[in-house]
Order: C-alpha cells, then structure tokens, then sequence
C-alpha cells in the first residue's frame, strides 16, 4: 500500500475516531428515545393501572384528534388538547411584537454612542439570567395583592387584576413576561448583525437625494433585513409551539381553568401527571407535524418574498 494511501486511511480513522462519541451519543440519547417515543405513540402505557405495553394502533391520534357527535353536534373527542392548542397560538400572538421591539432596539444599540456596550450588555442580561429565577421574580411582580405591578396601580388609585388569577389576564401576563425576556436577546443581535452588514454607502446616497429618516428604512433597511428577518420569524414560531413549560410549571401550574396550558404543558401533565405515556407521546409527534408543517409552509411563502 502507497504511503499516501496509508496517510488518507489514518487521517480518517481519526476524524471517525473524533466523531464517533458524539455520533454514540446522538444514538443513544437523541434518535433511540425519539424512535421509541414513535412506536409509544400507537401504544397504550399507562403506568398508574398498567404497566404493560398494549399496541392501540391510531387509538391516541383518533382520540386526541377526532370529533364525535352529541344531540347532533360534532364534539372534540379531547376538547382539551384544542383548548391548549388554541392557548398557544394567543401566546404566540406577541411574536411580531417582540420582533418589532428587537428591531428597534437594535436600531437604537446600532449608533456610535459612548457606552453603548454598557446599554448592549444590559439589554440582552434576561437571555442569559436563570429561567426559575425569571419565573419566580415575575410571579412576585404579577401578585395580586403585593405585587409591584398592582401596588404602584394602587398609588393612583387603581384596582389592579389578578394577573395569574383570572382568566382574561393570564395569558396577556405571560404574553408581556415574554416580550420583556426577549425583546432585548438573540433576536436582537442577529438585527444588530443584519444592520451591521449593511453598507454605509447606501445611506450615504440616500442622504445626498434627500431621503429623510424613515424613507432610509423603508427603501434601505427593511430590504437589507429581509433574510434575517424570515430567519427570526421562522425561529420564533418553532420555539412558540413549543414554548410554555417553564412559566406555566412555576408561575400558574396552567390555571386559571387551564387558561395558561400549552401543548408542550400538556405533553407533561400526560406524561408525569398522570403517566398516561401512550397518549403524551401521541400528542408530541402532533405538536411535531405541527412545528414541521408550519416551518415548510413558511420556508415556501416566505422564500418568494425574501431576496438573499
């Protein structure tokens, strides 16, 4: 064997050899329990009355999925899972506020300012701050009854709501929690990237003919944006559908009357709650053909419109 040929053959035992404990653990950790929760999904495994496995075949997607009829009206044959479904889009409602907010905070973290690192530094601190923390801090702000929201309310004379006790505000609660932790993270610096990359020359020319502020972003900046922004965007609703856990978890565990309980919230009240594990893992590969129609959908649209 040529020595050239021996070289090629070491020089790849040891990229396999570098490869091979991260490929060992992506088979053991990652596709081995996504494969088995696959086959969970057409089972029965109910670990209160049963600890047996019993193929059910399309029993938990028909049962999540499908509708009945009662005195002549189709019924949800889990009105709950609908109920949730419907709770997750609202939350994500506040997407393109908070990607709006991002953008105009990038643009303001964007001018040649002393100490703009100090501002950048402070803006993205909830990002990287610990989730419980968060939590625990804005379940203390959205008290009822010494809440810091609802006693400067008090000072002017106003009733506040309860914030995580009533239906009609829980979820705006949640909503405004989100953009607060997000407004001012990643997304943020992907726009500050994006508007860092574009060319002083255009607005440059674009001062010489006149154009005023606004017409700069309009014809310049939103353009030069255009991918990022659909980067974001797509982003943003792959982590909405599977967003909720955490605050629902610590803050209302779903309540008021399940009116914070997303599907991923859902997924774990089946699955440790009650240890229906059968039925949660149905309802994950549902959130999953979700997330991925979704995601194909807007790589479809949005890669007509959005110029690279």
């Amino acid at each position: 064997m040529k020595p050239r040929t021996k070289r090629k053959i070491r020089e790849a035992a040891s990229s396999y050899a570098f490869l091979m404990p991260n490929f060992l653990g992506f088979l053991l950790f990652t596709s081995g329990p996504v494969i088995f929760s696959l086959f969970l999904a057409f089972t029965k495994w109910d670990l209160l009355t049963d600890s047996s496995l019993k193929w059910v075949g399309l029993e938990n997607f028909v049962r999540l999925l499908w509708f009945h009829y009662e005195a002549g009206a189709p019924v949800a044959n889990d009105p709950y899972f609908w109920k949730y479904v419907g709770n997750t889009f609202f939350i994500m409602l506040g997407i393109p506020v908070g990607m709006a907010g991002s953008l105009a905070l990038a643009v303001a973290m964007n001018q040649r300012l002393k100490g703009i690192v100090f501002f950048r530094t402070v803006y993205f601190l909830p990002t990287i701050s610990m989730g419980v923390a968060i939590y625990m801090l804005w379940r203390w702000i959205y008290n009822e009854d010494f809440g810091l929201i609802n006693s400067l309310l008090a000072m002017i004379g106003v009733d506040g709501p309860g914030w995580l006790t009533s239906t009609a505000w829980s979820k705006p609660a949640l909503m405004i929690m989100n953009l607060w932790g997000t407004v001012g993270g990643y997304n943020m610096i992907l726009y500050l990237a994006g508007l860092q990359g574009i060319s002083p020359e255009l607005y440059e020319a674009a001062s010489i003919d006149g154009a005023s502020p606004w017409q700069k972003f309009r014809s310049i900046t939103w353009p030069m944006l255009g991918p990022t922004t659909f980067f974001i965007f797509v982003m943003s609703m792959i982590g909405g559908f599977q967003s909720g856990f955490e605050a629902a978890y610590i803050m209302t565990n779903g309540g008021p009357a399940g009116s914070t309980t997303t599907i991923s919230y859902y997924i774990w009240q089946n699955a440790y709650n009650w240890f229906k594990m059968g039925y949660a893992a149905s309802i994950a590969w549902v959130l999953f053909i979700m997330v991925f129609s979704v995601t194909i959908f807007n790589w479809k649209v949005g890669g007509k419109i959005v110029h690279y």
